[in-house]
C-alpha cells in the first residue's frame, strides 16, 4: 500500500484520560467494511508498536461484526491483529465469501426458486440467492475465538459484541462476551445477551436478507444485525463505553451528487441499493444525530440530575467516514465481478454505473477492497491529530518515518 507512515514517539505520549472507556463501532455494509480496515490500519501506524488495544469495548454488525471479532480475538497484540485483518482483506476475492462457480451459482438459484417461488422443500433449511459456505470456512481458518477469553482475562478487552436480527421475535439481539460485571439489557425490540461468541453468531450477523440464508442460533433463526437496529451505538454504552469512535461506510457530503436527474424509472439495482443503504447506514446516522441532541440537552442539566436521575452524561463521539462516494468506486471496479454473478446482475442493472450501490456491498474483489482500504487509511490520517487526542495521546509526540 502506497502511504505515508506516521508513528508516535513513546517518550512523548500522554495519557490524557485514563478513566475513560473507549468503544469502537463498526457498522455493517458487506464489502464496504474494507474501509474500516484502512482506518484501523492508520490507527495502528499512529500508535507505538507496543501500544495496548485502544478499544476496550468493540461492537460490530454484519461485516463490521467480522472485523470486530477479528480485532477482539487478537486484542492481546493490537498491531498483529490489524496486520492480520488487513492481509485478509487485501487478498480478498468473491469466491472466499460466496460460491461464484457456474455450477454453484446455478444450483443455488434453482434451489432458491424451487423453495421460495414453487413452494418445494418446505421445512428444510432456508435457502438464499447466494451460498456463503466459503465465508464460514474462511472465518474458521482465520479466527481463534479463544483469544477473546484470554484478552478479557488479561484486561486488554472489556467486551466485544455482535448484533443479529431474530426473524421470529423481531428482536435485534446483541450477543456479547466480556467481563462478568456486565448486566444484560432489555429495550424495545432490542436486548443484550451474554454468551460465548462463536462462528454461528458471525454468520448470523452477516446474513444479508435474501442474499445469504438465515442462521439458527439457539431456538431462533437470525439474519443481518443491521435489520431494525434502531440504536447501533447503544450496545457500546451498555457495555461500559463512555466515548466512541464510529467508522462509517458512506460519504455524506457527496451523497447523490454524481447521479444526474432523469425521467427514466429506477432500475432494480438502484432500488436495491437504496434498500441496502436504509438497512445498513440510515439507522447509524439517525442514532448519531440523536446522541448529539442528548449530549446538548445533558450539558444543560446540573451534574447530579444528569448522572443520577436521567443518565445523560455526555458521550464523546468521533466519526470517520469516507471522503469519496463508495458507489462510484464500486462502479469503476464492476468489471471485476465474477462472470457468473454478472449474468444474474446484468438484467437488474447492477453491472451499469448506476448499479454501484448494490455492487458496493457484494464486490469482494481485491482491486475494490484495496482502494477502500487505502481510502480509509488516508481519511484517518487526515484526522491524525484529532484521532490521537481522542485516543488519549499527545499529537505533538508524532513524527514521520
Amino acid at each position: 500500500m502506497n502511504k505515508a507512515q506516521y508513528r508516535s514517539a513513546p517518550a512523548g505520549l500522554v495519557d490524557a484520560q485514563p478513566a475513560t472507556t473507549t468503544g469502537l463501532i463498526l457498522s455493517g455494509g458487506g464489502a464496504r467494511a474494507a474501509y474500516q480496515v484502512g482506518v484501523l490500519a492508520a490507527i495502528a501506524d499512529l500508535l507505538p508498536e507496543s501500544a495496548d488495544n485502544p478499544f476496550p469495548v468493540i461492537v460490530g454488525t454484519s461485516a463490521g461484526a467480522i472485523n470486530a471479532v477479528g480485532l477482539a480475538c487478537g486484542a492481546l497484540d493490537f498491531q498483529q491483529a490489524i496486520r492480520t485483518l488487513r492481509s485478509v482483506w487485501q487478498s480478498f476475492s468473491s469466491d472466499l465469501v460466496y460460491r461464484t462457480d457456474w455450477l454453484g451459482v446455478m444450483r443455488q438459484a434453482g434451489r432458491f426458486a424451487g423453495q421460495h417461488l414453487l413452494g418445494l422443500g418446505r421445512g428444510a433449511d432456508p435457502v438464499a440467492l447466494l451460498d456463503n459456505a466459503p465465508l464460514r470456512e474462511l472465518l474458521l481458518k482465520e479466527l481463534d475465538f479463544s483469544g477473546i477469553n484470554l484478552a478479557v482475562a488479561k484486561r486488554k478487552l472489556h467486551a466485544v459484541a455482535v448484533t443479529a436480527f431474530a426473524y421470529q421475535s423481531g428482536q435485534a439481539v446483541t450477543f456479547y462476551q466480556g467481563r462478568g460485571t456486565i448486566d444484560p439489557w432489555q429495550r424495545h425490540r432490542r436486548h443484550g445477551l451474554a454468551t460465548r461468541l462463536n462462528i454461528e453468531h458471525l454468520m448470523a450477523s452477516s446474513a444479508i436478507p435474501l442474499l445469504f440464508a438465515p442462521v439458527r442460533v439457539g431456538r431462533e433463526y437470525f439474519g443481518d444485525g443491521a435489520v431494525r437496529q434502531a440504536a447501533p451505538i447503544s450496545p457500546a454504552l451498555h457495555l461500559g463505553a463512555n466515548k466512541v469512535l464510529v467508522i462509517g461506510v458512506r460519504n455524506q457530503s457527496q451523497e447523490g451528487s454524481s447521479i444526474p436527474m432523469t425521467s427514466r424509472p429506477p432500475s432494480l439495482a438502484q432500488i436495491g441499493g437504496h434498500l441496502l443503504n436504509s438497512t445498513f447506514i440510515d439507522n447509524l446516522e439517525s442514532d448519531l444525530e440523536l446522541l448529539g441532541r442528548l449530549n446538548t440537552f445533558g450539558s444543560m442539566l446540573p451534574d447530579i440530575e444528569r448522572k443520577k436521575h436521567l443518565g445523560l452524561s455526555p458521550v464523546e463521539v468521533l466519526v470517520i467516514s469516507p471522503s469519496k462516494k463508495i458507489d462510484d468506486i464500486a462502479a469503476r471496479h464492476r468489471h471485476q465481478l465474477p462472470a457468473s454473478l454478472r449474468l444474474f446482475l446484468r438484467g437488474p442493472g447492477a453491472t451499469r454505473a448506476s448499479g454501484g450501490g448494490v455492487l458496493s456491498y457484494l464486490l469482494f474483489e481485491r482491486g475494490y477492497c484495496n482502494e477502500l482500504i487505502e481510502l480509509g487509511y488516508q481519511d484517518a490520517m487526515s484526522q491524525k491529530d484529532e484521532l490521537l487526542t481522542f485516543l488519549g495521546y499527545s499529537p505533538s509526540a508524532t513524527e514521520t518515518d
